[in-house]
């Protein structure tokens, strides 16, 4: 492999998507974990409850709003 290519636009932003592509995986796996856990409390039936359906939403919701703040947090730094 030529040592030029490695430092070519297209690698690096190859590269760049592929990260954030995991980060995203990452943060939807967290929150499925998180939201799961705190919002369905008995064995799951072929759908979810009302209140499961509000608190799931209501716990993406925050995650999602919290996972921005933070990011904007760190850009200002």
């Amino acid at each position: 492999m030529d040592p030029s290519a490695l430092n070519s636009p297209e690698l690096l932003q190859f590269i760049n998507q592929e990260k954030e592509r995991a980060m995203l995986n990452e943060m939807v796996a967290k929150l499925t974990n998180v939201c799961w856990d705190k919002c369905v409390t008995g064995t799951p039936g072929s759908k979810f409850s009302n209140s499961e359906q509000t608190c799931l939403s209501n716990c993406a919701r925050r995650y999602m709003d919290l996972s921005v703040i933070i990011m904007k947090r760190f850009q200002n730094m």
